[in-house]
């Protein structure tokens, strides 16, 4: 997952007062939580160097159970062992004048043992107060605001018509763009999958979101693409869906039969693999029938791949987007309209570069 990262300014004392401008402005973030915690969320770009792993962490709340003395004497133990790792190893190379922030779950003992260290080395080590807990609550109340402070114009077209594709272009052009299906890992559609790996869990994806929209200008317009509430697992917080829905709309046309040949180059790996096809059009079923279904199948198996994906965009995806998009976005209808004659890279390029002008 890429991670948009915030320009670094080096503090002169921990803040009285904890912000998400305050938290990025440190050299780097030291995450101590077990890579468990740590895989559910944390700060993007932190570093995770855990003073115990999962199963260290467990042994130690058993025997907490039976002898309080007993569990914490055996976790000074393991936590002193692994910050002196840390120290030979992932921390090998800061110069003296390295200023990180530690934080564990509610900013107590965990990130105050290497922090004590680390002050003691002669770096000037930060601990967050309350923690990640702290950084959750940072984050939950930026969302709306980052969101509404915002200027966006919403892509829209018809399933095929490459709107994921035009946003590479368009950032590549020099406009804002935030691509919300390359942050949940996930195409968005009934036939999409997870890009490359795993989603991130919802907290992650709230991180990372709130990281992307902090990170723009709010005097320059950002492009994004129409997106229902959910990306595959994900949701989309309820200010980001509010201001998407209030803003402009820019619609891309083509043909179907281009859009057509588009999908087949874009989902050639349902094509080919017949089982994963099934599965994903077994979904379908609620809404355009078995029958239906069974025919596409049908086709597929007998190659006559093109005539399927043309008569699923007719019968489902179409209608449904048109639906859609008049019901939620109110600047559908005054939509400006832009024509793509192929879906060619030049063809993208092209109306990229106009977009990114204003035109």
């Amino acid at each position: 997952m890429n991670e948009i990262e915030p320009q670094k300014r080096t503090p002169k004392r921990t803040p009285e007062r904890w912000t998400l401008d305050a938290v990025d402005s440190f050299d780097d973030i030291i995450d101590v939580r077990s890579p468990s915690e740590f895989r559910e969320d944390h700060i993007p770009g932190a570093l995770n160097l855990p003073v115990l792993d999962d199963a260290r962490r467990r042994e130690v709340g058993v025997l907490y159970k039976r002898s309080k003395h007993e569990a914490k004497k055996l976790g000074a133990a393991l936590v002193s062992a692994n910050i002196a790792t840390h120290l030979r190893e992932a921390l090998a190379d800061k110069p003296s004048s390295w200023s990180p922030l530690v934080y564990c779950w509610r900013g107590g003992e965990r990130s105050a043992s290497l922090v004590h260290v680390l002050r003691r080395v002669g770096w000037k080590a930060a601990r967050l107060d309350g923690g990640y807990k702290t950084y959750r609550r940072l984050v939950r109340d930026a969302l709306d605001d980052a969101a509404d402070a915002l200027e966006f114009r919403v892509l829209c077209g018809r399933t095929g018509v490459g709107k994921s594709r035009l946003l590479e272009k368009l950032a590549k052009a020099g406009a804002q763009v935030i691509d919300l299906e390359k942050l949940a890992n996930h195409r968005g559609s009934v036939l999409g999958e997870p890009i490359a790996g795993e989603q991130p869990p919802q907290k992650f994806f709230d991180s990372l979101l709130c990281r992307a929209l902090r990170s723009m200008d709010a005097g320059r317009e950002v492009y994004v693409e129409a997106e229902s509430r959910r990306i595959g697992r994900v949701q989309l917080p309820a200010g980001m869906v509010r201001a998407m829905r209030a803003a402009p709309c820019v619609a891309i046309e083509a043909d179907l039969e281009v859009r057509g040949e588009f999908l087949m180059r874009e989902y050639r790996h349902f094509i080919e693999e017949p089982p994963l096809l099934k599965t994903a059009l077994d979904r379908l079923i609620p809404f355009v029938g078995g029958a239906t279904v069974e025919e596409w199948l049908a086709w597929c198996a007998d190659g006559a791949t093109g005539a399927f994906v043309r008569d699923v965009l007719e019968k489902h995806y179409d209608p449904i987007y048109l639906r859609s998009m008049r019901r939620n976005f109110s600047g559908f209808a005054d939509a400006r309209a832009r024509r793509m004659e192929s879906l060619s890279d030049a063809e993208f390029e092209r109306v990229a570069a106009e977009l990114a002008r204003g035109e």
